[in-house]
């Protein structure tokens, strides 16, 4: 059996800790898509790191960490981040690279910067980690994959047909300094050396794991909402979010994922641009949520934006559990609630005059009102506690509705930063 951790909102719910938990009885852990633009925050017995391409289960001994050929793997950052979590006293994961992968290229991240500079107040609101040149490359079919670092010749033809075009751009649209041949090809060389020693056929070493039984657990990056096909476009990432393409990004039978763990919020948080229709606007509001929430407040992992912040969507995460195919929520931080008299959920949208319980396209989205019912707080800390019965029963009915509201079952609820604050509901009620 194959499991998918996935995020049912804009990214930031958590996925991190559910991914570092279930490593635990887990062989194999893959990356499938996205690059260093989003970070997973992991608290254990280690301390707290800021993940941002590692798989969240690196911290295992018995595992092996793999980025699929779906990832924009960005080699200096990918070999930082071993070599710093080594450092915190980790012990030296097994990682494995897939040789199909494609690399985040210097001229992606130049590119990501520039073109914001470009577009100005009508940015993206990009990372400017390359992700989106990047993917424009791979699509256009003159990315480069793992496994050309290795030909020098054919390299560097390739690389000289690239930079006719990069260094007009370059030129003429962003007025920079154009990028030198001699100059790349040496940095490819320092990447050829830095990957070489994880490089590997990831495609059989998958096929084999399935073959002998391993256990395999796909990490998604990001959202649902944050899907190019299935989210807020254009406010979105540039690969799928979606556990359906953990078989395309990972290199497994679709069918064999099986079990769809879909990590929703127990409120609401984004960075960057988009629509977010129950965002709090008032800021005080928000800065008082903002500072309580995650573990030690809600700041960009990657980038340290302050996120914006907003109650609890319902209309959202039903739609984002949908197109994941959740089998099951795990709901996260639902401890940083417990200072609250009330608690707002939206539970529609108001378009035009009508209320909807459906998530619209982002050109209705923009016109959209949140509909709010409210719920009684619990007014006390659950830190802790490690059943479900022993919650508040303010805080349970909270829970209930939103399992109400999601049409999946609740069974992980997280209510501390830690790898074990968890409580587990397998008697879960049918919605």
């Amino acid at each position: 059996m194959i499991t998918a951790v996935v995020g049912a909102n804009w990214g930031d719910e958590g996925k991190g800790k559910i991914t570092d938990m279930l490593g635990e009885e887990s062989d194999i852990i893959v990356r499938f898509q996205g690059g260093s633009n989003a970070g997973h925050t992991i608290v254990n017995d280690y301390g707290k790191f800021a993940l941002h391409i590692l798989p969240s289960g690196v911290f295992y001994s018995h595992t092996v960490s793999v980025i699929g050929p779906g990832v924009a793997l960005n080699i200096p950052d990918l070999v930082k981040e071993i070599k710093g979590i080594v450092d915190k006293g980790v012990p030296k994961p097994r990682v494995a690279v897939s040789d199909r992968a494609q690399i985040v290229m210097p001229y992606h991240v130049l590119f990501d910067k520039y073109e914001e500079e470009r577009l100005a107040g009508k940015s993206f609101g990009s990372t400017k980690s390359g992700i989106a040149p990047f993917y424009s490359d791979k699509y256009a079919k003159i990315g480069v994959q793992v496994s050309e670092l290795f030909d020098e010749k054919e390299l560097r033809e390739k690389l000289e047909g690239v930079l006719v075009k990069k260094n007009i751009l370059l030129k003429h649209l962003y007025h920079k300094p154009e990028i030198d041949l001699d100059e790349l090809m040496k940095t490819m060389a320092e990447y050829r050396d830095m990957i070489d020693p994880y490089v590997t056929d990831v495609g059989a070493l998958l096929y084999n794991a399935r073959k002998n039984g391993k256990r395999i657990l796909l990490e998604g990056q990001l959202g649902s909402l944050k899907d190019p096909d299935h989210g807020i476009y254009p406010m979105v990432t540039s690969s799928s979010t979606l556990a359906g393409y953990g078989a395309i990004g990972a290199g497994v039978p679709p069918y064999e994922i099986s079990r769809i763990v879909t990590v929703v919020k127990a409120y609401s948080s984004a960075v960057g641009a988009g629509e977010f229709v129950s965002e709090i606007l008032d800021e005080a509001v928000a800065d008082e949520l903002r500072k309580r929430g995650g573990d030690g407040g809600e700041y960009g992992a990657t980038t340290g934006r302050p996120r914006r912040m907003g109650w609890f969507d319902a209309v959202a995460s039903r739609y984002g559990c949908r197109v994941q195919g959740a089998t099951e929520v795990a709901l996260t931080v639902l401890d940083v609630l417990g200072y609250l008299d009330e608690l707002p959920v939206c539970v529609g949208y108001e378009i035009e005059g009508n209320v909807t319980r459906d998530f619209p396209t982002t050109g209705m989205l923009k016109k959209a009102k949140p509909v709010y019912e409210y719920l009684p707080g619990w007014k006390t800390d659950i830190r802790g506690i490690k059943s479900y019965d022993e919650l508040p029963a303010e805080c349970r009915a909270y829970i209930e509705f939103i399992e109400k509201e999601l049409e999946v079952p609740v069974k992980m609820i997280s209510n501390g930063p830690g790898r074990h604050e968890i409580i587990y509901r397998p008697e879960v009620s049918k919605s």
